[in-house]
């Protein structure tokens, strides 16, 4: 969890993430966004991945990033339960709501 956490840490790479949530970037598409060198995107991309809060696959010369919402979702869930919070992960994991009680519909 620390590892995610350092990752987020950055507002660069928080903002690479905001960027991968639109759609999978390829490295030159999320670096043309940014004032900073390429070496300096190439360390913050190795950070998103060793952090497994990106993936790539390379198509050609073309590097493409894509995000794994998961990990961050396992995170934060993870987070809240150390303060005793519950949290659901996504809508599936929420309570189906009961239906009103009312008047029931009679066949005819």
């Amino acid at each position: 969890m620390s590892q995610i956490f350092k990752a987020l840490s950055d507002p660069t790479r928080r903002r690479v993430l905001a960027l991968l949530r639109e759609r999978p970037q390829s490295a030159g598409e999320l670096a043309d966004q940014f004032d900073v060198s390429k070496p300096t995107m190439s360390a913050h991309f190795s950070v998103l991945r060793e952090a497994n809060l990106i993936t790539s696959s390379k198509h050609g010369t073309t590097v493409l990033y894509y995000l794994n919402l998961s990990v961050l979702e396992d995170a934060l869930v993870g987070f809240a339960q150390l303060f005793g919070l519950q949290v659901a992960k996504s809508a599936d994991d929420q309570p189906k709501a009961e239906p009103s009680p009312g008047k029931k519909k009679t066949e005819r």
